[in-house]
């Protein structure tokens, strides 16, 4: 299968899900409205495009349109720099975005975000903690871990340090050009507990960083040559996303998902400061946090809801590949938004000068 086929293969499978999904029936209790006496009119969320705004028609666009009356059209792709760009320029493109917990942060430093408007948002219908620090609504949790050929490797890889060790475990390997996460895995590999992991020592993880670039591969940017990568066997371990693992073995793929060290962080809603159709975001924020919708998404894509009800309406075989089921986030690292937001400038010079070299 190509990867146009394999893209293809799983929007048709999102679309199908699709036409069995009754809208009314997840959500039109849960606002309180019918269509015929909501207000009318159009929201524009930034998505990412592709499988994930597929996911989030079925799960969230279509649910809500059908309880409000309310359109949503989404902006594709989803970016800081758009958000960051149509704040300053007035020339809006979209009301809400989905960010991760560190953009978010620094878009709410940098006053891109307009504060929740509590007239618009019912704290009834919000679950516990689905409020992110007074600034935004959670949304969902993404995982990022290793991810191994189980054709290459019988007795498989069982941590980062694994992951570094090339005498043990042979094999090419492709890690995502993203920071953070890379500096976080390398001080991981180095011995670190999970728990003193921040603040970062860049120094050590960069000298980490030193042993295994020889063996890198291929430094990835884009989902799909991620998928390509490991699908075509071109690399036997990559750093990858675990909601593609259920996709990858849907697709016959030998692979299997290392928990421990992954490193899981949350998205957040928010709404863009000045925007246009801001009743209408928060509107829209405050029903992905709804469980029925967050359990939809999670059974389309595998990512996991931060609400905790919605696992009570997942599937077991859907819910074992999420980070928030039984002990896959055991061992796990959550994200430190805070030194990473104070960080992230001075670290992304050093590591794009650190791969030049």
């Amino acid at each position: 299968m190509t990867e146009k086929d394999s893209v293809l293969w799983n929007r048709r499978s999102v679309l199908r899900h699709a036409a069995g999904v009754s809208a009314g029936a997840i959500t039109t209790a849960l606002l309180g409205l019918d269509s015929a006496s909501a207000e009318a009119g159009t929201v524009y969320v930034n998505s990412w495009g592709g499988l994930w705004t597929d996911a989030e028609k079925v799960s969230f666009y279509e649910p809500f349109t059908k309880a409000t009356g309310i359109r949503v059209q989404p902006v594709i792709p989803l970016s800081f720099a758009k958000l960051k760009a149509e704040v300053q320029s007035r020339n809006y493109q979209f009301d809400v975005t989905n960010l991760s917990v560190s953009d978010f942060l620094r878009a709410t430093k940098e006053g891109l975000i307009d504060p929740i408007d509590w007239s618009v948002i019912q704290k009834d219908k919000l679950f516990p903690g689905a409020v992110f620090r007074d600034l935004g609504l959670l949304g969902n949790v993404g995982g990022t871990a290793l991810v191994y050929r189980t054709d290459k490797y019988q007795d498989g890889p069982k941590s980062w340090a694994d992951f570094w060790d090339v005498k043990k475990f042979p094999g090419n390997r492709a890690m995502w050009r993203e920071p953070i996460r890379v500096v976080v895995f390398a001080t991981l590999a180095d011995g670190v507990p999970i728990d003193k992991v921040y603040p970062i020592d860049l120094d050590r993880a960069f000298r980490k960083l030193d042993e295994i670039k020889p063996h890198i591969r291929v430094w990835y940017q884009e989902g799909n040559q991620a998928m390509q990568l490991i699908r075509d066997g071109e690399v036997d371990m990559i750093m990858l996303w675990n909601s593609r693992v259920p996709e990858l073995i849907k697709n016959k793929i030998p692979v299997d998902v290392v928990w421990n060290g992954a490193y899981h962080a949350n998205t957040v809603w928010g709404v863009a400061k000045g925007a246009p159709n801001a009743k209408f975001g928060w509107q829209f924020a405050e029903f992905t946090t709804y469980a029925p919708g967050q359990a939809e998404f999670a059974r389309l894509l595998s990512y996991a809801p931060s609400n905790p009800e919605s696992y009570n309406m997942l599937e077991p075989d859907v819910a074992k590949w999420l980070v928030g089921y039984k002990d896959n986030g055991k061992h796990a690292i959550w994200g430190n938004p805070d030194w990473e937001v104070a960080n992230i400038d001075r670290l992304e010079e050093r590591f794009n000068d650190w791969l030049s070299k």
